[in-house]
């Protein structure tokens, strides 16, 4: 009976599509099943052990079979025995689904078991993480464990070489960035030669931290350049840009996204640059833009917020992470603008040969799973997106850390006041105490307040990433501050009494960690991570949060709260409605968020349907004659028929290529300005189908027109055939990056703001 009532209530819940709707019975029912599977496993060798997991390559097996094997390996090759709620997570993960477990649960073993069984089903998984450092550390930490299941693991980072790569893909489980397979995946879309390929066909991802990936960067395009004889950006402008005046020579809107030159703005800069005319046919289109980004770039990005100068570079700064955007470029000159603005060397700008977004790299998996820390916050997403569920794994000790209400100041310098005297009362009994901070800027700027008060502290932010494991390592130490930006996707656990938890006792008796947030982010999920380093497995711990009413986030979301009523002396908020003010604007955020994410999917599922069809048509091009049997041997007498293949697959590659590039820009433009067709009563997504479609039909068979005429009269000798010698030819270099996502505001972003003030002017 109470069976069938755990059925009936599983039932509902999916039937009322509520997050983490997947019901954990089914899987605790499996943990006795695990242990039976485990009886006499402690008594075979090694090489017996190995064997055994080796005979399930040759049969259908039960998960829990895999997990009782996986458990006894993990024990001897590294050291840890996963935990019941370890078990759990890799039988949910090896049923396609997201798991949220807690900071310091052991995602990573879990991971681990669930792509051993994967492989073990005879299926390649990828386990795709946030960066380099994750990828190389969990492969090889994990490494004995595959080893003696014997399972084949490999990893790849930024520094891959080609054939490095290849072998890394051969291996039925290898860990890489999700950016890394993106870049292999443009790289084949470009070759010529089937021997050039390197990634395999798509079959499991496994993704490490899936609320970040799948939903922070899920719209992120990842992009393939050519070298182009493009302009750079002008010093002169940029020099110009510097000398103009707020609210004299250019606006700035209230949330400021965009920055607008005034009438009197652009008298002067047309004075300036020699009494041209800015909005003439000659200069509209070049130099207008070209002062419009370097403005942007001058007023709205800012250093050590936005990006940072190292090394002669300008270093992007990716937001949910708090770290160096590694490969990272803004689009449309922007780059090139700052680097102006800066005084440092410009680097290569290029067209864009192709790109795709990071949810439409993980869409091409048919066996997608995850695991993280913050699933259920984002369960609709996942669940729209991804058709993805989430299972909820209980850590393994309770959790007992003692979460303070958010406390909330009229001004950001009593905010931060506050938090200074905060963290001098609790450091002066020694307890360890992690600040995390919005950005860089801020971490520095608390830093200095601090040492100001006579407190020492150890800072961690995208200018010295590098040392991170080690800063996060000892951040439990006795009388240890930390000032952090973003914790999300760090990978190392902070352990009470320091990395060798030495002194864990005496910490556990202060009352643990406690974790300091500065302010309130965009997002409750990067809360809820700063919050999670604390209170790890059971360890005591605490946190706060600290907010002003001067803060971003209720400037841009909530700009129009109501004076609060109720102020202590040291501006501390009292009243209740107004406390409540960021969290409302938090939920504003992730709402825009949200919908951006939803209506920006509904233009790129036509691109990458486009895509699809492209490469299914450039795949049989690349691997079979038909390339040859289109266009004929024509007059090419003497020439055998394995250099004639080859001519004519290169030329057809050349141009089916080049129209897709044109067209990609193409739909940019059009993408662009899509949204004011709304004002004529149009909709945008019905009319950028009507205009998209038509422009790609013509993509084949213009590619075949191309071809023959280059082919008729290239100059193919016995020798062979080089395109170059048609006066055609590919960029000399290519490189890859990410595009900062959505760096000017896109009319559907200011659209989306305009309706959240419209209905806050309706309350």
């Amino acid at each position: 009976m109470t069976t069938l009532l755990a059925r009936f209530k599983q039932r509902m819940r999916r039937f009322a599509q509520k997050p983490a709707s997947i019901d954990l019975a089914p899987y605790r029912a499996q943990l006795d099943k695990v242990e039976e599977y485990s009886t006499g496993l402690s008594e075979l060798s090694d090489d017996e052990l190995t064997a055994k997991a080796g005979e399930l390559r040759d049969r259908e097996f039960d998960d829990a079979e895999l997990c009782a094997l996986a458990r006894e390996a993990a024990e001897r090759a590294i050291g840890q025995r996963p935990f019941d709620v370890q078990v759990l997570g890799a039988l949910g993960l090896l049923d396609g689904i997201v798991v949220e477990m807690a900071t310091g649960e052991g995602k990573t073993l879990a991971g681990a078991v669930a792509a051993a069984g994967y492989a073990l089903h005879g299926k390649r998984v990828h386990v795709v993480t946030v960066n380099d450092f994750l990828a190389q550390r969990d492969a090889e930490w994990m490494g004995p464990l595959y080893r003696l299941l014997g399972v084949r693991v490999g990893w790849i980072n930024q520094s891959s070489k080609p054939e490095e790569r290849r072998e890394a893909y051969s291996c039925e489980v290898m860990y890489a960035p999700v950016s890394e397979i993106g870049f292999d995946i443009l790289r084949d879309r470009i070759a010529t030669d089937p021997a050039d390929l390197i990634v395999p066909a798509p079959e499991v991802a496994l993704i490490d931290e899936a609320d970040s990936v799948l939903v922070d960067e899920a719209r992120v395009p990842l992009v393939l350049a050519g070298s182009t004889t493009s302009d750079h950006a002008d010093p002169v402008i940029a020099d110009l840009v510097k000398r103009l005046r707020h609210d004299l020579h250019y606006e700035v809107d209230d949330e400021e996204r965009n920055v607008y030159l005034t009438g009197a703005g652009s008298e002067a800069v047309e004075r300036a640059l020699g009494d041209i005319d800015l909005y003439s046919a000659e200069h509209v289109a070049s130099t207008l833009s070209k002062v419009n980004v370097a403005l942007h770039a001058q007023v709205l990005l800012h250093r050590d917020v936005d990006y940072i100068v190292r090394d002669g570079k300008v270093h992007l700064i990716n937001d949910s992470r708090g770290r160096i955007a590694k490969l990272q470029r803004w689009p449309d000159g922007l780059q090139a603008a700052v680097e102006a603005k800066e005084s440092v060397q410009t680097t290569e700008s290029g067209e864009i040969l192709d790109s795709m977004t990071v949810q439409a790299l993980l869409s091409r998996y048919p066996t997608r799973c995850g695991m993280t820390g913050t699933a259920v916050a984002v369960a609709e997403t996942l669940r729209e997106f991804y058709e993805l569920e989430v299972l909820v794994i209980p850590p393994n000790k309770e959790c007992i850390r003692d979460d303070e209400h958010s406390r909330l100041y009229t001004t950001l310098e009593q905010k931060e006041a506050a938090i200074v005297a905060e963290i001098k009362e609790v450091h002066e009994k020694g307890r360890p105490i992690l600040v995390g901070t919005l950005d860089v800027a801020e971490s520095e700027r608390i830093a200095t307040k601090l040492r100001k008060a006579g407190l020492e502290c150890v800072v961690l932010n995208a200018k010295n990433d590098a040392e991170e494991a080690a800063i996060i390592a000892d951040a439990g130490s006795f009388e240890r501050i930390t000032v952090s930006t973003q914790m999300a996707g760090r990978g190392t656990d902070i352990r009470l009494g320091g990395h060798d938890a030495a002194d864990h006792e005496r910490i556990s008796e202060l009352g643990g960690l406690y974790v300091v947030g500065t302010g309130r982010h965009s997002s409750s999920r990067l809360d809820d991570q700063l919050r999670g380093r604390a209170g790890r497995q059971g360890d005591p711990g605490g946190s706060v949060f600290f907010a002003s009413l001067q803060d971003d986030l209720i400037s841009q979301y909530a700009p129009d709260a109501d004076e609060p009523s109720a102020v202590d002396d040291d501006g501390l908020v009292a009243d209740k409605g107004t406390l409540h003010t960021f969290e409302h604007a938090q939920r504003v955020a992730e709402g825009v968020n949200l919908e951006i994410h939803r209506n920006t999917w509904r233009y790129n599922k036509l691109i990458e349907h486009q895509r699809d069809l492209i490469l299914q048509h450039r795949d049989k091009v690349l691997r079979t004659d038909v390339a040859f049997e289109k266009l004929g041997k024509g007059e090419h007498e003497g020439v055998s028929d394995e250099v004639l293949i080859h001519a004519c697959r290169v030329i057809t590659l050349f141009h089916l290529d080049d129209l897709w590039t044109h067209h990609l820009t193409y739909l940019s433009d059009l993408r662009e300005g899509i949204h004011l067709r709304a004002l004529a009563r149009q909709n945008p997504l019905d009319e950028f189908h009507r205009e998209a479609i038509p422009a790609f039909n013509k993509i084949v068979p213009e590619s075949w027109e191309l071809a023959s005429d280059t082919y008729a009269s290239a100059p193919i000798t016995a020798d062979g055939y080089n395109l170059a010698d048609s006066g055609v030819k590919r960029p000399s270099s290519t490189w890859t990056y990410l595009v900062h996502d959505n760096p000017f505001g896109s009319g559907l972003e200011e659209t989306m703001k305009g309706l959240v003030k419209m209905v806050r002017g309706r309350r």
